[in-house]
């Protein structure tokens, strides 16, 4: 039930509302506009015919604002109503008062946990400055489908924030002479407000922001509870060095000769301690879970793929030289953990870091090396499970490609393995006894003989993680993730470094650990967060001597790697969410972005999740239930043979080949992502000024299925499509509200029994379509067959007699349920159809809520009578694309072709018109009950 004050005057209250808060800014800044526009009907009160491109600018002006301020929902709790005193005009107005602050109209209300929710994100950007094309693609398919939900009567979020930590705030910062931060924040600013011209709703009371210290603070709380469980740790391993600059670069920073990219020198391979994330410990859990996940499609195979076979696991060893400890590890994988027992040796590559980095055992390796041959080394490997010694073995064999550069020899499992330690001389134990039945059990492996394979290498890897020297079952080629940074803009890591205590975790209490102030940025020498002295020499949180600060960062993939959880509680001062509103809200339900994070950062928000579940964070694993890999944006590219990119201006079209408008050289004419340095990308700023902000929301949804890559071509049926879609639809509007306001009242009693099956049909269609368009928002997400299908009900609406426009319930109906459900595609000019349809004086359906806006209706249901299948069904018939009746057909049989085939040729209709005819071909439609025969004249 509505509440009493829309009855009291809805456009009143939101003309008031407006003129009170002055000018409204429109566009992209490009000029401030009144509230007011010269020729719609909210504006006039009159309605247009015609809708032109003024008219489409009006409406746009008018409505921008108004949507993005409008509540989520009506109910009598969310709202009250402040009167203020008599209009002078006469007029009575209500001001509505969201709550206890007149300006909370963004849409965000206390949440009701007893109501169904629905989590829509989108992956958050970097702040680079300005949205281009793709970011307008993905907004605007999360915007479309949290209006769809809001509509559906779904507690909806759909929050925005920024991936805001990175290099290129680095890189400005020295090009620039700016500060890292000014930069970031001034670039949000401008970002957040291209995003409010586009008319995008977002939860912005959840907006995070990843380089505040209000959100690392719990990015640290989290990189410390894995330190504290055994998943962070420090090892060495090859960076990018500049020989000159003497930094480490960013692979991004390596140009395709491997020079630097900003001194020019030949880029180093060096080896630095580097902190890491053990993901390989979550490898199985993780790879299983995707089982649970029927609807990322097409991701799941590129999930496991990068995973891999989990069917091993890595050991940690100790490392010995002529009897003595040296204080080293070793960790190695094997295949077959349950026969370790029965290890010969363990290998590494020739270009494993304890050749190469600063181990004390580089120089005896070394000199045990012979390049292209098995080289036996005076290193003993202790396995810390087993406390077995064997030797370490520098290896030629080619099985290091790939991730691994050690291994454990086995030869009770591998004929290489049994090779090498009979050519070396190299003790082992059988250990895997063959019984008569053909199954395997254990021998000479402690508790663990007489065990089975498969029951041995569950127990003995989960000894191994107790004591936490290994046992994580992985695969052979998934590595751990390397997070240091040595760069100042990014999450400080919280870890001290004492010289008697050791890396010592920072106390959760004392976080956050924030970044130094730093002014100079040169882009040379190591971690800038070096240079800052007073920050860096800190005292040790347990033991109060003298420490140093860990000086790098972390990678900013862990900032996203946990950011959806943030939004569940974003302003929680004690944790880094409240479990009952992550349990709430999670998991995600729709997760929109682009293809190219759907390994990486999937893998690494992944793991987080399933790290917090362990922690008794929250109850679910996965993060998010559904994905949407949305495709690219691509431009049209001129390239000449050397590579070089051209713009479009510099290239001769006329002839049958083009080329270079200068050299006459031939250009090869491609689609690719779009971007500065190709000169094919589009300014989302021009295009929503030329053609509108609906217009191109509708392209972009229209032109091509999510998942798929958009041509941007304005030249394509795509968009001229949408803007006769658009022009239908005011012209159906048109057309209702010219028979209602006549001045002769709707009389339903008048129509024919001719026009009352006409009515039924439509009510048919509108009903079908519902069920349709529903379907592609809620199951297979193709929003262009959604527009498809609305298309297809406004030209049936259009081939309406003018009795059954003026007279019918079910065209005013099924017209209602159009405008309701291109709303959430087009929410401008739906609302200005809604509030043209609400101005008729006499409804003849009384379950829509005409004097609300049309982005606060419910979305339309299907008539339940709809849904009682008949037991007899009427199938059209049509011969050679043309009608010619129908056939009764019993419902059970109506989807059997060849069934329905021989009823219509049994029937009297296809003895007179298909006996001794030569049919070729018959095809039953799968959507609707029509049969279609194609016959030789």
């Amino acid at each position: 039930m509505a509440c009493p004050w829309w009855r009291v005057g809805f456009g009143a209250c939101l003309l008031k509302r407006q003129l009170s808060r002055g000018p409204s800014v429109i566009g992209w800044e490009k000029g401030v506009i009144l509230g007011l526009s010269r020729s719609i009907y909210s504006a006039t009160g009159k309605w247009t015919k015609e809708y032109t491109l003024q008219t489409r600018k009006d409406v746009e002006k008018w409505w921008h604002r108004r949507i993005r301020e409008q509540p989520s929902s009506l109910s009598e709790t969310d709202l009250t109503v402040k009167w203020p005193p008599a209009d002078p005009s006469g007029g009575v107005m209500g001001e509505v008062v969201m709550g206890d602050d007149p300006e909370n109209l963004s849409g965000e209300q206390d949440v009701q946990k007893s109501k169904p929710k629905f989590y829509v994100l989108s992956m958050f950007p970097y702040p680079s400055g300005k949205l281009h094309m793709g970011h307008v693609r993905v907004y605007t398919l999360s915007d479309t489908i949290a209006r769809f939900q809001k509509m559906r009567g779904m507690q909806v979020i759909n929050p925005m924030g920024w991936d805001a930590f990175g290099l290129p705030a680095e890189n400005a910062a020295i090009e620039r002479n700016l500060h890292p931060e000014s930069w970031t924040q001034s670039n949000i600013k401008h970002m957040r407000k291209q995003l409010d011209h586009l008319g995008l709703w977002f939860s912005w009371d959840r907006e995070v922001t990843t380089c505040l210290p209000d959100y690392y603070r719990w990015t640290q709380h989290l990189f410390i509870k894995l330190y504290e469980a055994g998943l962070a740790y420090q090892k060495e391993a090859l960076v990018n060095w500049d020989p000159v600059d003497q930094t480490v670069l960013a692979n991004e920073q390596v140009d395709e000769h491997g020079c630097s990219w900003r001194s020019g020198a030949k880029v180093e391979q060096k080896y630095l301690r580097q902190w890491f994330i053990k993901t390989t410990a979550y490898a199985k859990a993780m790879k299983d879970a995707l089982a649970d996940l029927p609807e990322w499609y097409g991701i799941r195979g590129m999930q496991a793929h990068w995973i891999g076979d989990c069917v091993g696991c890595h050991l940690d060893f100790t490392l010995k030289v002529d009897g003595q400890a040296t204080g080293e590890k070793l960790t190695a994988y094997t295949a077959s953990p349950e026969a370790i027992y029965g290890a010969s040796h363990v290998a590494i590559s020739p270009s494993h870091r304890l050749l190469h980095g600063h181990s004390g055992l580089k120089e005896a390796l070394q000199k045990a090396l012979v390049p292209g041959r098995d080289c036996l080394t005076p290193v003993m490997a202790v396995n810390m499970l087993t406390q077995q010694e064997v030797p370490v073995v520098i290896t030629a064999s080619a099985d290091f490609e790939g991730s691994l550069d050690s291994k454990i020899g086995i030869p009770s499992t591998s004929s290489e393995d049994r090779m090498l330690a009979h050519a070396l001389g190299l003790p082992y134990s059988e250990v895997i006894e063959t019984l008569p039945d053909g199954t395997e059990r254990l021998s000479h492996s402690a508790e663990f003989t007489g065990m089975s394979r498969q029951d041995a290498f569950l127990a003995l890897t989960q000894k191994a993680r107790e004591k936490r020297v290994g046992g994580d079952v992985t695969s052979d080629k998934l590595k751990d993730w390397l997070i240091s940074r040595q760069r100042y803009w990014g999450t400080p890591i919280p870890i001290v470094h004492c010289p008697a205590c050791g890396p010592v975790p920072v106390p959760l209490e004392d976080l956050p650990v924030t970044l130094p102030s730093i002014t100079a940025f040169t882009g040379k020498g190591g971690s800038p967060l070096a240079t800052a002295t007073e920050w860096v020499n800190c005292s040790c949180p347990r033991c109060k001597g003298a420490a140093r600060r860990e000086t790098d960062t972390m990678d900013t993939f862990v900032d996203s790697a946990w950011y959806y959880f943030r939004y569940t509680d974003p302003q929680n001062p004690h944790s880094p969410f409240d479990a009952a509103s992550a349990d709430y809200w999670m998991p995600v339900d729709l997760y929109i972005g682009g293809k190219e994070h759907a390994v990486m950062h999937l893998f690494y928000a992944r793991f987080f999740s399933h790290f917090c579940h362990d922690q008794n964070m929250v109850k679910h694993r996965e993060p998010f239930r559904k994905l949407l890999a949305q495709g690219l944006i691509k431009g049209q590219t001129f390239r000449l043979p050397s590579g070089q990119y051209l713009q479009r201006e510099e290239v001769d079209l006329t002839g049958s080949v083009p080329v270079h408008a200068r050299t006459r050289a031939q250009v090869e004419v491609t689609w690719e992502k779009m971007s500065k340095s190709r000169h094919n990308g589009v300014d989302p700023e021009e295009v929503v000024q030329q053609y509108g902000l609906d217009t191109i929301r509708l392209y972009l949804l229209f032109a091509a299925p999510p998942e798929k890559d958009i041509l941007w071509d304005v030249k394509t049926d795509a968009l001229p499509g949408v803007l006769r879609w658009q022009q239908r639809l005011w012209a159906l509007a048109t057309r209702f509200i010219e028979a209602r306001t006549s001045g002769k009242a709707p009389q339903p009693q008048l129509l024919s029994q001719e026009q009352k099956a006409e009515a039924r049909r439509l009510w048919e269609y509108k009903n079908a379509v519902i069920s349709q368009v529903t379907g592609h928002f809620t199951e297979d997400l193709s929003l262009n067959s959604a527009v498809s299908q609305l298309m297809g009900l406004t030209a049936a609406l259009m081939q309406a007699s003018q009795s059954v426009v003026h007279h019918s319930p079910e065209f005013e109906d099924a017209l209602g349920a159009l405008v309701v459900m291109a709303a959430p595609m087009a929410p401008h000019i739906a609302s200005e159809l809604w509030a043209g349809l609400a101005l008729v004086p006499t409804k003849l359906c009384a379950h829509y809520a005409w004097d609300t806006d049309v982005l606060l209706q419910a979305w339309p249901a299907v008539d339940p009578q709809f849904l009682q299948q008949p037991d007899v069904v009427q199938m059209v018939v049509l011969i050679n694309n043309k009608a010619c009746g129908k056939v009764p057909v019993p419902q059970q049989v109506a989807q059997d072709q060849d069934k329905v085939r021989e009823l219509v040729l049994q029937s009297e209709l296809g003895a007179r018109l298909l006996q001794g005819r030569s049919i070729k071909k018959a095809f039953l439609s799968p959507r609707t009950a029509l049969i279609s025969f194609l016959v030789q004249e």
